[in-house]
Parts: structure tokens; C-alpha cells; sequence
């Protein structure tokens, strides 16, 4: 066998291990914050006792995310990683804007459900290209940059607006989460100002006060999202999904569906590019609104 000449280094590519550190065993809903402002306390107890319902369902899908991750713990696959990271993703993202949402802050969620549509849409794509774009970053993905003395990950930037164009429902709510994620005047204005009339401009700061049609609408994107991914995971062939999983996702959409299907409730219309919001209100006891973001 050929030697490198003495003192020549030899370039050795380390093939990468896959392991699964760390998942939590249980999803709890937020619990009620302790000294905090009155606006606070109130909008959780007000988002707990008025959508109770929908907060139930939606601990019941984090929870069977959960199991599903605990049964497929020990894959080491590049599908399962490159499943398992944008999953975590999603699965944090739609915890913190749940959080969000019983605190009353709800110009904070829009760019974390944002985010967590991206990382939806980069599953499905993956895996309908068959993970080529994952499998390529990850021959690479970590190197030693000697100058910087540092740990490199490479970019390995991804997008998969293609995925969101195929789906039109989250398509929908990703473009509204864009215009409300952005500094446009009018998307500030209606989160920063819900009380808005022809007459003034009704600004609120740090705003923390229960809004009902707000707070529909967020519990309402957190189901579909949540739904969204447990569909992304049962059909991936990636994991493995017993019936009963796959029994107790069915039901679970089931039930979503038929919450997002109530015209009581806040929700949105997509008017050709501008979204009308139905409900909106910040009381039960208020006059529903009809508000178009134009």
C-alpha cells in the first residue's frame, strides 16, 4: 500500500453519527403565570376557560408527537435526522406561540408559526425529493475551520415554497403570517391597534389585554399546524407509526377540522390576496367585526 510521504497529513472525511440526545417525555400546557401583571393573569384565565376546548386537542397532538419521536428514538438514518431537526423545530415553535398566546402577546406568534410553516413545507419536500439535498449537506456538514479555530456547520441553505404553493391551507396562513411577521403599516396597525375606528387610531403598547378574535385565531393556527405535521410524520414512511398512533392522528384531525369549521369563532378569508377577518372582536360580548387587511 502507497504511504504519504512523511510529514504530508492525510485528509480522513468522518462520516457523521446520527443519535437522538434528547426529547422531552410530556407536553404540558402553560401553566398560570405567577406575579404577573393583571393582563396578563386574566388572559390566561380567559384563553383557558373560553377555548379549553381547542387548548385540549392541541396538548393531545404535541403529546402524540411526543410518543411518536420516543417510539423512533433509536433510528440513525439521514431521513430520520434531517425529519427529526425541522420537527423539533416545529414542535418548539408551536409551544412558545401557545405560551404566547395565554399571555396575551399576540403580536409575538406570527413569525415563530411562520417559521414553523417553513419547516413543515422543508419535510414534505424532502420528502418528495428523497432527502438528495439532506443526504449531499450532510456528507459535509461539519468540518474544523482552522483560521477561526472553530466548529463549521455549513449553511446548507433550503427553501420549499413549492410545498406551500401544493398545500393551499397552509399556503393561506403562510402569507398571512408573512404580513403580519413584517413592518407593514397596516398589518402593525391591526395588531397594535384592534380597536381602531374611522374616527382615531386606538394604539396600544405592549399590549397584553385578552382579545377573543385574536386569540381564536391563534389557537385555530396552532391546530392546523399541529395537524399539519402529524399528517407530515404518519405518511413519511420515515418512522415507524403503530395503528393506534395512526388511529389517534385521524381522530385528532377529525376533531381539528371540525373546530376550524365553526363560523362562531374568528377566522380568515383569503380574498384574492387580501384576507378578511370574521369575529373579530375583543370580547364575547363585543360586536363581531368584519376587518380587511388590504
Amino acid at each position: 500500500m502507497e504511504q504519504a510521504p512523511a510529514g504530508e497529513a492525510r485528509d480522513y472525511k468522518r462520516k457523521l453519527r446520527v443519535i437522538l440526545a434528547a426529547f422531552p417525555d410530556h407536553y404540558t400546557l402553560p401553566s398560570r403565570p405567577s406575579a404577573a401583571p393583571p393582563s396578563v393573569a386574566d388572559a390566561h384565565r380567559q384563553t383557558q376557560f373560553l377555548l379549553g376546548a381547542d387548548l385540549a386537542v392541541f396538548e393531545q397532538a404535541m403529546n402524540l408527537q411526543l410518543g411518536i419521536v420516543a417510539a423512533n428514538a433509536r433510528l440513525r438514518t439521514p431521513e430520520a435526522a434531517a425529519m427529526l431537526a425541522l420537527w423539533s423545530r416545529v414542535f418548539s415553535h408551536l409551544a412558545d406561540a401557545c405560551t404566547l398566546m395565554c399571555l396575551g402577546s399576540y403580536v409575538s406568534s406570527p413569525p415563530l408559526l411562520r417559521a414553523a410553516c417553513d419547516c413543515i413545507a422543508a419535510q414534505r419536500s424532502l420528502i418528495a425529493d428523497g432527502f438528495g439535498e439532506y443526504r449531499e449537506w450532510l456528507a459535509d456538514a461539519v468540518s474544523q475551520e482552522k483560521e477561526q479555530a472553530a466548529l463549521a456547520f455549513d449553511l446548507g441553505r433550503f427553501r420549499a415554497g413549492s410545498a406551500l404553493a401544493e398545500d393551499e391551507r397552509l399556503g393561506v396562513i403562510y402569507r398571512l403570517f408573512t404580513d403580519l411577521s413584517m413592518p407593514h403599516f397596516g398589518s402593525t396597525a391591526l395588531q397594535t391597534a384592534p380597536e381602531t375606528s374611522l374616527q382615531k387610531l386606538s394604539l396600544t403598547f405592549g399590549d397584553t389585554a385578552f382579545h377573543l378574535g385574536w386569540a381564536e385565531l391563534n389557537s385555530g393556527w396552532l391546530l392546523t399546524l399541529a395537524g399539519a405535521q402529524l399528517t407530515t410524520i404518519t405518511a413519511s414512511e420515515v418512522f415507524a407509526v403503530d395503528d393506534a398512533a395512526i388511529s389517534q392522528a385521524e381522530t385528532l384531525g377529525r376533531d381539528i377540522a371540525a373546530t376550524l369549521a365553526s363560523r362562531r369563532r374568528c377566522y380568515v378569508e383569503d380574498m384574492a390576496g387580501r384576507f378578511l377577518f370574521h369575529n373579530f372582536r375583543r370580547t364575547g360580548a363585543g360586536v363581531p367585526r368584519r376587518v380587511l387587511l388590504a
